[in-house]
């Protein structure tokens, strides 16, 4: 799987490339602090995005999960456990854009 970031993204690092190093420093930094396996932390990743409707880090979190070795179902299951958390809606969107990035890979 080959990602490659938004052009959003890429706007955002040319334009305040200090800023965007530091977040990505900040979170390397957060990821090498403890125990978890990448897989997990892309998939609690990819929750959180599902959780405050961030259609693009869902969707970034969605294809490094995979390519840090989850399955579909286990990407798709990582938001489901949320629906009495953050509700069916937010749930059901998050799966729409979810299942676009399961397709194209």
């Amino acid at each position: 799987m080959s990602r490659q970031p938004s052009q959003h993204y890429l706007n955002l690092k040319e334009r305040h490339g200090e800023l965007i190093n530091a977040v990505e420093a900040l979170g390397a930094a957060a990821r090498n602090s403890g125990p978890i396996d990448d897989k997990t932390i892309q998939l609690i990743q990819l929750a959180a995005a599902a959780a405050v409707r961030s259609e693009g880090s869902a969707r970034s979190h969605a294809v490094r999960a995979m390519e840090a070795g989850a399955t579909a179902e286990e990407v798709r299951h990582a938001i489901i456990v949320l629906t009495s958390t953050i509700g069916f809606p937010a749930v059901a969107a998050a799966l729409s854009w979810v299942e676009e990035v399961i397709e194209t890979l």
